[in-house]
C-alpha cells in the first residue's frame, strides 16, 4: 500500500500544473487550450490510476499465489522410504487414485519410479519432479536418490528447492548418506523438516535417532510429535503443539481422527512439550520472552515460533510415522504447509555479468525480468526435456528467452509441467515454480532471461568421478549406437564422464561407483540395443633402466637390389633425478661415420623403441641414449635402414640396463569427520601411503598424501574396493548393506567422504603381498621381487599354472592378459 501511495503521489506531482489550472476561479474563464490540456490531465489521470489498480491485483493475486507454494525435496540414505513416502504423498493429495510399492511387486511399481531399472532393483535412479495440491496450497515435490553413485542427482535438486524432508530410519538410524545429504543441504542453505520413517518396525526408536541426528549431523531440533505405540502396536501419533492425539483409519490410512491425548501419555507427552519449547526458545526470541516469564505458551504462539526459526535454518521440527502403513504423512504435509518457505521467503542471488559478476538479491516475484536455471536435462521421445526452476519473471509458450551462457536466442516450443514421466501442457509459468520445456539446447546449469538482464545464476557443486572402466561395443557394427548413447549420458550427467586412454586406445568410462557405471551399460544394451564389453582399464605403468649399458648393433640386410645397411654404437643410461625431461638423445660423434642426414632417423628409432618396453609393454622414461659411433654405406644405408638399426640396437642393451617397472603416485586429498583420523590414517599408511600435510576445516580433517594407483579406477582409495575383499589379508568390510562400490573411506569412516586427486610421479614398484587372498589378477602388470615363501608359491602355482620349480621363483613378468609372460627362476 505504501508503495501505491508512492505512486500516486508522484503521478498527482507529474499532473501539477494541469491541477493547479482547474483550481483557478470560476470568473476566470479557461482558454480553449487550457481546457483542452485539463481534459487531457484527466483522462490521463483516470488512465494511470485505472493501470495501476490492475497492477495491484495482478501483484496481489501473484503473491497469494506464492505464499501458498512450497518446493521441496525427499532425500535419504537408500531404504529407507523415501519413494513410498512420495507415493503415499500423492495418494493422499489425489494425484494418483492407487498406491503401489516400490521394486514393483504388483506389476505396477511406484509412480515416481519410472525406470524399468528402477523397478526391478528398488532403488531410485534418477530424480522425478511431480506436483501435487494440499489445503489449497501447491507442493512441488522432487524425489531423489539415496545411492552414494546417484549424489549429483540430489546435489541438482537442493540447488533449485526451497525446503527439504529428511527421512531418517528408525532402525538404522542416521547412516552414511544421511550425513552426505544433510551436508548437501547445509551447502545451499535448505531449510528441512525431519521425518523418523519405519515406526512399525522392530527395534524401531526414534528417540535414539533423534539423538544421534544432533551428535552426527548437529541438529538443534526437537520432536513435534510422539508415537503412540512402537512397532507392531504403533497406533497413531500426539501433536506437541495442539496437543491432540491422531489415529489413521481405513484401508489406505485416509482417515484421519483426533481426539484428546491418551491419559496414560499425559506425562510423557507435557514432558516433551516442554522440551520443544525449551529448545525453540534458544533460537527465537519471542517465545524466549513468554518461556521466561512463566506465561502460557499457545498453540499458534509456538506453531509462529517453530516457523521462523526452521525458516532462518536454526531448528529442525522431527515428525514421525510409517509411509509403508499409511501413518502419520498427513500430518507431515501439514508440516510442510507450516513450516517451510515459500519461493518469497528464500534469498536467492544471481551474478550481474555486466557489472563483474556482483552478486544481486533477486526479488523472487512474476513482476521482474525472467531469470531462470536449467538444472537437469533428460532425452525424451520429443527431444530433450530441460528442467527449469524459474527465480524471476514469466515464461510463456512462444516466447523467445536469452541463454546467457552461450548468448543464443531461443524460441520456446512447449512448455510442461511434470508429473514423474507424464507431461501437462501449460501456457505459462512464473517465478517460484519448476517446470519443464522441450526443444532448447543447453547444458546443465545455463541460465536463462528475458534478454533485459544478464544475469547468471551460481553453478551447483559436482563431485569428481572416483571409478573408471574400460567399455567396448562387442559388435564393431554397433559403433554408431554406442557413441550416441554414451555422448547422451554424458550430457545428461555431470558425473559420468567417456574419454579415450592416448595410450591403450580404450574408451574409459568413469563415474561415482560400479553401481553408477553397471547402470548405464545396463541402459546402453536396453535403450540401444548395444551389447558392451566391460573390463578394468590399464593402469599407465612406466619402465626405466637403473645402470648404464652398451649397445653396437649392425643392420644388415641383402634381398636383392638396393639392401640396408647401418650401424649404431653408443650406450643408453637413466636420467639424473630431477631432470626436466623424460627422454633425451646426444649425438656425441667425431666425424663423418655417419652421415648427419641420418642422425634424425636415429633419434626417431630410439623414440619410437622408448614406447613399448620390453617388460610390460609400457613406455619407458627417464633415459638417456648417447650415440658415439658407427658405420654407413654409400649405396645401402637410407634413413630406413639406421632407424631400425636404432630400435633393434636399443632392445639389445635394454635387459642389460636392469630395467624396472614405475607405478603411478597421485597426490590425494582426503576430507572426512574429525573423528576418525586415526582410522583413515592408520589404513593409508598400511596401503603405502605417504602423508605429507594434515589440516582441521571445521568438523572436517583433511589429509594430504601421495598414493599408487591401482588397477579399475581413478582414485587409489576405490581401486581396493571393487571386490568384496577390500584389503590383502581378506578382510571383508560391509558398508550399510552395499559392499564393494561404496567410497573406501566410508567403510573407515561410517560417512562418505571427499577426495580430490592429482598425478603426482612415478615410483618403483617393490611389493611384499603375502597372503592366500591376495587377488593376483588385479597385478598382472606388476613385477614381484620379494622372496616367494610357500603360500606364495602354491597362490601363483595354482594362478599361473607353473610348475613346482618354477614356482620358487624370485621375479615373476605378466603382460596385461593376466598370462604369464616372463619368468626369472632360480632353485635356491
Amino acid at each position: 500500500m505504501a508503495m501505491a501511495r508512492r505512486s500516486a503521489s508522484s503521478l498527482l506531482s507529474s499532473f501539477r500544473p494541469f491541477s493547479l489550472l482547474l483550481q483557478q476561479p470560476l470568473a476566470d474563464a479557461p482558454s480553449p487550450a487550457a481546457a483542452a490540456a485539463a481534459a487531457s490531465a484527466r483522462r490521463a489521470m483516470s488512465s494511470a490510476s485505472a493501470l495501476r489498480a490492475r497492477d495491484e491485483n495482478d501483484v496481489a493475486r501473484w503473491r497469494e499465489s506464492m505464499d501458498r507454494m512450497r518446493n521441496i525435496g525427499i532425500s535419504a540414505h537408500i531404504d529407507s522410504g523415501k519413494t513410498t513416502l512420495t507415493e503415499r504423498v500423492l495418494y493422499y493429495t489425489g494425484r494418483i487414485h492407487e498406491i503401489h510399492e516400490v521394486r514393483g511387486r504388483d506389476g505396477v511399481g511406484a509412480k515416481m519410479d519410472s525406470m524399468d531399472l528402477e523397478r526391478e532393483k528398488g532403488i531410485t535412479i534418477q530424480s522425478a519432479a511431480t506436483y501435487c495440491t494440499w489445503k489449497g496450497y501447491q507442493v512441488n515435490i522432487i524425489d531423489t536418490p539415496g545411492h552414494v553413485d546417484f549424489t549429483i542427482e540430489v546435489e541438482r535438486a537442493l540447488r533449485v528447492l526451497d525446503g527439504a524432508i529428511l527421512v531418517l530410519c528408525s532402525v538404522g538410524g542416521v547412516q552414511s548418506q544421511s550425513i552426505t545429504v544433510d551436508r548437501q543441504m547445509r551447502r545451499y542453505e535448505i531449510p528441512r523438516v525431519a521425518f523418523i520413517n519405519k515406526l512399525d518396525r522392530m527395534g524401531a526408536d526414534p528417540w535414539k535417532v533423534l539423538n544421534q541426528a544432533r551428535s552426527k549431523l548437529r541438529h538443534h531440533n526437537a520432536a513435534v510429535q510422539v508415537p503412540i505405540g512402537l512397532e507392531e502396536e504403533f497406533e497413531g501419533l500426539v501433536d506437541l503443539v495442539e496437543l491432540k492425539a491422531y489415529k489413521f483409519e481405513g484401508s489406505s490410512g485416509q482417515n484421519v481422527t483426533a481426539s484428546d491425548v491418551p491419559s496414560n501419555m499425559q506425562n510423557l507427552v507435557m514432558e516433551k512439550r516442554r522440551e520443544l519449547i525449551e529448545v525453540v526458545s534458544e533460537v527465537d526470541d519471542q517465545l524466549a520472552e513468554a518461556f521466561l516469564n512463566d506465561e502460557p505458551i499457545q498453540s499458534n504462539q509456538l506453531k509462529a515460533a517453530i516457523r521462523r526459526a526452521t525458516v532462518a535454518q536454526k531448528f529442525i521440527p522431527v515428525y514421525m510415522g510409517s509411509a509403508f502403513k499409511n501413518k502419520g504423512v498427513q500430518l507431515l504435509l501439514d508440516g510442510v504447509l507450516d513450516y517451510l518457505p515459500c519461493p518469497m521467503e528464500v534469498e536467492n542471488y544471481a551474478l550481474d555479468q555486466n557489472k563483474s559478476e556482483v552478486k544481486v538479491l533477486l526479488a523472487g516475484t512474476p513482476a521482474e525480468p525472467l531469470v531462470a536455471l536449467a538444472f537437469k536435462l533428460e532425452e525424451g521421445r520429443f527431444g530433450q526435456l530441460t528442467y527449469l526452476r524459474i527465480y524471476d519473471g514469466v515464461i510463456r509458450k512462444g516466447d523467445f528467452i536469452h541463454n546467457v551462457n552461450t548468448g543464443k536466442k531461443i524460441k520456446v516450443p512447449r512448455l510442461v509441467r511434470m508429473h514423474s514421466n507424464e507431461m501437462e501442457d501449460i501456457q505459462e509459468a512464473h517465478a517460484g515454480q519448476i517446470v519443464a520445456v522441450f526443444g532448447v539446447d543447453c547444458a546443465s546449469g545455463d541460465t536463462f532471461t528475458d534478454g533485459t538482464v544478464k544475469y547468471t545464476m551460481t553453478s551447483m557443486n559436482v563431485p569428481e568421478p572416483v571409478m573408471s572402466l574400460a567399455v567396448s561395443p562387442i559388435s564393431k557394427d554397433s559403433g554408431g549406437q554406442f557413441s550416441k548413447a554414451l555422448n547422451r549420458f554424458q550430457k545428461e550427467d555431470p558425473t559420468f564422464r567417456v574419454g579415450l586412454d592416448p595410450e591403450s586406445g580404450q574408451t574409459i568410462i568413469s563415474g561415482m561407483g560400479e553401481l553408477h557405471l553397471d547402470i548405464y551399460v545396463e541402459r546402453i544394451r536396453r535403450e540401444y540395443k548395444v551389447d558392451a564389453k566391460v573390463g578394468k582399464p590399464r593402469v599407465n605403468f612406466r619402465e626405466t633402466i637403473t645402470q648404464r649399458a652398451e649397445f653396437d648393433y649392425l643392420h644388415k640386410k641383402q634381398s636383392g637390389g638396393q639392401g640396408q645397411y647401418g650401424r649404431v654404437c653408443g650406450y643408453i643410461e637413466p636420467l639424473p633425478p630431477g631432470s626436466d625431461g623424460k627422454f633425451e638423445f646426444d649425438n656425441m660423434i667425431i666425424g663423418q661415420a655417419i652421415p648427419s642426414n641420418f642422425i634424425p632417423a636415429i633419434e626417431k628409432g630410439f623414440k619410437e623403441a622408448c614406447n613399448s618396453g620390453s617388460l610390460i609393454g609400457h613406455p619407458v622414461e627417464n633415459i638417456r641414449i648417447v650415440l658415439t659411433d658407427g658405420a654407413s654405406h654409400q649405396v645401402d644405408s637410407s634413413e630406413l635402414a639406421f632407424k631400425l638399426a636404432a630400435i633393434y640396437a636399443f632392445r639389445q642393451c635394454y635387459t642389460a640396463a636392469k630395467p624396472v617397472i614405475l607405478e603411478p603416485v597421485m597426490k590425494v586429498e582426503l576430507k572426512f569427520p574429525t573423528e576418525f583420523q586415526g582410522t583413515v590414517t592408520g589404513d593409508m599408511n598400511k596401503r603405502k601411503g605417504i602423508i605429507v600435510g594434515n589440516e582441521t576445516e571445521g568438523d572436517d580433517t583433511v589429509v594430504i598424501c601421495h598414493v599408487c594407483k591401482m588397477p579399475g579406477s581413478t582414485k587409489p582409495y576405490v581401486w581396493i574396493c571393487n571386490s568384496d575383499s577390500v584389503s590383502d589379508t581378506g578382510e571383508r568390510r560391509i558398508y550399510n548393506g552395499v559392499s564393494g562400490a561404496q567410497y573406501y573411506l566410508a567403510g573407515c569412516t561410517d560417512a562418505i567422504s571427499e577426495c580430490i586427486q592429482g598425478h603426482q610421479e612415478h615410483r618403483v614398484i617393490l611389493l611384499d603381498y603375502r597372503g592366500t587372498n591376495f587377488d593376483y589378477s588385479l597385478y598382472v602388470n606388476f613385477v614381484f621381487l620379494s622372496p616367494l615363501d610357500i603360500t606364495n608359491r602354491q597362490c601363483l602355482k595354482n594362478y599361473m599354472g607353473l610348475s613346482a620349480q618354477q614356482s620358487k621363483c624370485a621375479a615373476i613378468i605378466c603382460n596385461p592378459a593376466g598370462q604369464l609372460y616372463k619368468h626369472l627362476y632360480c632353485n635356491s
